[in-house]
């Protein structure tokens, strides 16, 4: 039987009739790739803007956020695993549809929700229902935003883009061996960056993991790039905590998280720290 290719990311899984790929969520049916989870929520919530994070974008405001399952990384520290491997934690899935998650955020309106975010799982696996629903959400005057690892091909990217107003884009590490243990590209996440910058508002999320990325060193080479790039890009140093697979290393020193902000600042405008 012939295999498919899925083009959404990097990984470009050949699938043949019945297969899921790398995300778990993709899958060969009925001799398409299509989303498995299509309309399938593991969490909905309204949160503060700044949650996501983006601090510069609508401060003061809520989203309505909602994730599903699946992810095309592998971080051993995952701070949303029960969510992005649900069905291995027995989580509940929602069972919704564009326009019901639509009519949703415009009822908490009047709480001030200014739109949509999807976030939680990697939003990338659930390509399809995020663009239709993206689209739609357009339509009736909603912001859309996207919480992302930026593992994504160019050419999809570009085909979301007009509908998304901001992404927070995490970029997990400056290393293409720190990529490498993740299951994924460092080149892929910076391209993502330089393409969605231009065409909406990003913010970057940097998770500090003790022993793992947090020199000196590598932050003033990421910051070096990133502020070629565009040096207002708002810059999130966030605090880890033991979580998933790694449990072993301590929260991120105080210290270290401001010496790495010191770092930052010679380079960018705007730089927080986050989970303190």
């Amino acid at each position: 039987m012939e295999k498919i290719k899925c083009e959404i990311c990097p990984w470009a899984c050949s699938l043949q009739e019945g297969e899921n790929g790398f995300c778990g969520v993709r899958g060969n049916r009925e001799g398409r790739i299509q989303n498995i989870n299509y309309g399938k929520l593991a969490v909905a919530s309204l949160d503060p803007i700044e949650k996501k994070p983006l601090k510069r974008f609508h401060p003061g405001s809520k989203i309505l956020s909602i994730g599903a399952n699946g992810c095309n990384l592998r971080c051993r520290h995952c701070q949303n695993f029960s969510f992005v491997m649900a069905a291995d934690y027995e989580i509940d899935m929602m069972e919704t549809d564009p326009r019901e998650v639509v009519e949703t955020a415009l009822s908490y309106r009047d709480q001030g929700n200014i739109g949509l975010a999807f976030t939680y799982n990697e939003p990338v696996t659930m390509y399809d229902f995020m663009m239709d629903t993206a689209k739609l959400s357009k339509e009736k005057g909603l912001l859309n935003v996207m919480v992302t690892n930026g593992y994504i091909n160019e050419e999809p990217l570009r085909r979301l883009l007009p509908y998304m107003d901001a992404m927070n884009i995490d970029l997990k590490c400056f290393t293409n061996e720190g990529y490498e243990k993740l299951g994924g590209r460092l080149d892929v996440v910076k391209r993502s960056i330089e393409i969605a910058q231009a065409a909406c508002h990003v913010e970057i999320a940097c998770l500090i993991i003790p022993g793992e990325n947090d020199s000196p060193e590598e932050m003033e080479e990421a910051m070096k790039w990133l502020s070629s790039v565009n040096p207002e890009i708002p810059v999130h140093i966030d605090r880890f905590f033991p979580m998933y697979k790694v449990l072993d290393k301590p929260p991120t020193p105080m210290k270290t998280l401001e010496m790495l902000r010191e770092v930052a600042e010679r380079y960018m405008k705007y730089v927080f720290l986050g989970n303190v």
